[in-house]
């Protein structure tokens, strides 16, 4: 049997369709901040741009200059490049050489100065007051949200009222985890005992991922969650919907959502036939159950394993 070499012309046919396979539209909605959602990923975005453009200043000039000068001051027959052994010192080009570099950082420093202040996850600087509450508790597997003033709780499903401020504060029961939903916000840390805060604003309706972005063992590829930017009259009836179909966050339930397991496992032990397949829905039996969890870290000696989530000892974990 014999084999030809494959054409130059199909072989870019080839490479032209892979490549629009990575261009295939898909259902859910950007997840990055290059294609902002709201406000604080627009700024985030501007950011990026505008840094690049300075830093390209510098960089484009010098990936011009290195062959050019190469090509012009390389040893040959009849070059027309002037052979100067003795110089080693230039005003003019040393200040283009040290100036333009502290040009830039200057105005660097003082656009990442702005935005450092402007961007500041504590702060309140965008959308409607009053802001809606949302307590998040990172887990193994999984997020709970947590709507105080609403009396529900969601897994799988985070939904925001478009055009006002959520105001989010973050804590675990297991290991330090790092909420992110690139296209509303930046990345922020979540650990044990401790909370932080994050505030967010979405200026349409759309579905948008988030995620865990440190790692923390074999669900951590699951450990994602949709972010739902809804109408204010839409995002109402999805807290109706909840609050109806929800089953009672008690602590033998929250016990169960604690163990170590991923969402689509912890979906077949709690979800029901009135629940969306990928996400749960809670109505709140205790209304301190976030500061529960926060102060569950206070005591003066350590908790035991079997009241750790993320041990083994606290609920066994699904194998898959």
């Amino acid at each position: 049997m014999t084999y030809s070499r494959p054409s130059f012309a199909s072989l870019v046919v080839l490479s032209a369709a892979i490549a629009g396979l990575g261009f295939v539209p898909v259902a859910e909605a950007s997840n990055n901040f290059l294609d902002p959602q709201g406000p604080v990923a627009a700024l985030q975005k501007s950011h990026l741009l505008r840094a690049t453009v300075l830093i390209l200043v510098a960089v484009v000039p010098v990936l011009i200059l290195v062959p050019l000068i190469a090509i012009r001051y390389r040893r040959r027959k009849e070059g027309q490049a002037d052979y100067r052994p003795e110089w080693d010192f230039s005003a003019r080009l040393e200040f283009l050489m040290w100036g333009i570099p502290v040009v830039i950082v200057a105005i660097l420093s003082f656009y990442l100065w702005k935005a450092t202040h402007r961007l500041d996850p504590y702060e309140t600087s965008f959308g409607e007051e009053p802001a809606l509450k949302v307590q998040v508790v990172g887990l193994d597997w999984k997020w709970l949200f947590i709507y105080p003033d609403l009396g529900i709780a969601s897994v799988g499903e985070m939904g925001l009222p478009v055009n006002q401020q959520v105001a989010v504060t973050l804590t675990t029961d297991t290991v330090m985890q790092s909420f992110m939903i690139p296209a509303l916000a930046g990345q922020i840390y979540a650990m044990p005992g401790m909370t932080t805060k994050l505030h967010l604003v979405a200026d349409r309706p759309e579905t948008m991922q988030g995620e865990n972005t440190q790692y923390n063992g074999r669900g951590f590829t699951k450990q994602k969650f949709k972010a739902i930017a809804m109408a204010p009259q839409e995002f109402n009836e999805w807290a109706e919907n909840v609050q109806a179909n929800g089953v009672p966050l008690s602590a033998e339930t929250y016990r169960t959502l604690a163990m170590r397991t991923d969402r689509d496992e912890v979906q077949a032990m709690l979800g029901t036939d009135q629940m969306p397949t990928d996400a749960l829905y809670f109505t709140l039996a205790d209304g301190d159950l976030f500061q529960s969890i926060l102060h569950r870290y206070d005591g003066a000696t350590p908790l035991s394993a079997d009241q750790q989530p993320g041990t083994a000892e606290y609920g066994q974990e699904k194998t898959q």
